[in-house]
């Protein structure tokens, strides 16, 4: 901290600033940026250098990225995550001396699985998201600790809303699970939560329509029902957090001490991807397959999976069957599978978005989303992680 210190910063950050843009009013990372910070905490006082305003000139790096060239300070950051983490090597260095940029190889664009983390390293507002570009100032957002939901990784994120709204999705680090990165599926895979479509109020069968129904007495209407049914089953989603599970399992085993517990479908894409930092994409896309398997092995006397309970259906005589979602898409069954579940009794389906098998419920009951949700997931490597909410969800949910 002495004098001669403080000067010599002074003048590194004032070298930094010659021929930055003045880009602040209408840069996205203007209120995180780091060298707005180092400004006012190490820069001149005064600028010595008649320097005339100018707008960054920008160019799309990808689908997910764009590059703001005169902003950029040439840490490389950007550079050295997609040749040690990702492993991909699109970004490069070109030129030489105060003709350096940052750019791509022609015909090769920033496509990786990962490239939103490059925005995140980046000190300036050098990388945008295009996703999040002009959308929101970052002083307006507020963060909360939350897990992602996207596959059973279960990396550590913030959730960044303002008014209920989620505008991004950031990495948080945690270094036994995701060190401090997330994958470009997860990072925007948020659009689902403010989706048009999701059912947002419960309804009952009317005849052969649903009308819709009135929370305060619908508790005790379906208590009744459940009680009424005889031999009851209950598919508990992978999406559903343990406090959820365990819960919604005891209530149903409190009424039917033989209830059927059976774990929903586990959705997989692909294979598991691993890159060259370390992170792992999951292929099985749900967050808490683990977790609910453990639950249904413990209330259930053993695992009954999804595929199990349909062959069993007929001959354990089911009269009453809750199913519980909360999948991104309604593909997670199809219409045979509808058809069949159709035949029980009484059927009560929890789910975010309409579906065949919603259409043949008694009763449809909307569900929460993975940033309305609080409680546990349990990840792939079996690490127990806890969150709390970070938006209310919709009025009638």
């Amino acid at each position: 901290e002495s004098d001669k210190v403080k000067h010599a910063r002074a003048m590194v950050e004032e070298d930094l600033l010659v021929d930055h843009p003045i880009d602040c009013p209408i840069c996205d990372k203007a209120g995180e940026c780091h060298l707005q910070d180092y400004y006012f905490e190490h820069g001149m006082p005064q600028r010595r250098a008649d320097i005339k305003p100018f707008h960054s000139r920008k160019r799309p790096m990808g689908d997910t990225v764009t590059l703001f060239v005169d902003r950029c300070v040439m840490c490389s950051r950007c550079v050295r995550f997609t040749r040690e983490v990702s492993g991909t090597s699109e970004l490069m260095v070109v030129s030489r001396g105060a003709h350096e940029e940052i750019d791509v190889f022609p015909g090769f664009p920033l496509d990786n699985k990962m490239s939103g983390n490059v925005v995140d390293l980046c000190p300036v507002g050098a990388l945008g998201d295009r996703h999040f570009l002009y959308t929101q100032r970052v002083w307006f957002l507020k963060s909360h600790d939350n897990v992602c939901a996207g596959c059973a990784t279960g990396c550590s994120i913030r959730v960044e809303e303002n008014q209920e709204k989620i505008y991004r999705l950031r990495p948080r680090e945690n270094p036994h699970v995701n060190q401090w990165w997330m994958c470009d599926e997860g990072r925007y895979g948020f659009k689902h939560v403010h989706d048009a479509s999701r059912l947002c109020g419960p309804h009952r069968r009317v005849g052969d329509a649903h009308a819709p129904a009135d929370w305060t007495k619908l508790p005790d209407e379906i208590d009744g029902a459940l009680r009424k049914a005889g031999r009851l089953a209950v598919v508990l989603s992978p999406h559903l957090t343990c406090e959820e599970a365990y819960l919604l399992a005891t209530y149903v085993k409190s009424i039917d001490a033989d209830a059927i517990v059976a774990a929903g479908p586990a959705p997989e894409v692909g294979v598991d991807e691993s890159f060259p930092g370390g992170f792992t994409i999951s292929a099985e896309k749900c967050p808490n397959r683990k977790g609910v398997e453990e639950i249904c092995t413990r209330l259930g006397g053993g695992l009954v999976r999804f595929e199990d309970l349909l062959a069993r259906l007929a001959d354990e005589q089911i009269g009453g069957l809750w199913i519980t979602g909360g999948y991104k898409k309604s593909d997670w069954h199809d219409a045979a599978i509808a058809e069949q579940l159709s035949q029980t009794p009484l059927l009560i389906v929890q789910d975010l978005f309409p579906s065949p098998l919603m259409d043949a419920a008694d009763f449809q009951l909307p569900a929460a989303a993975f940033a309305e949700r609080e409680g546990s997931y349990v990840n792939r490597n079996d690490r127990l992680q806890s969150f709390a909410w970070a938006i209310r969800p919709p009025a009638g949910v």
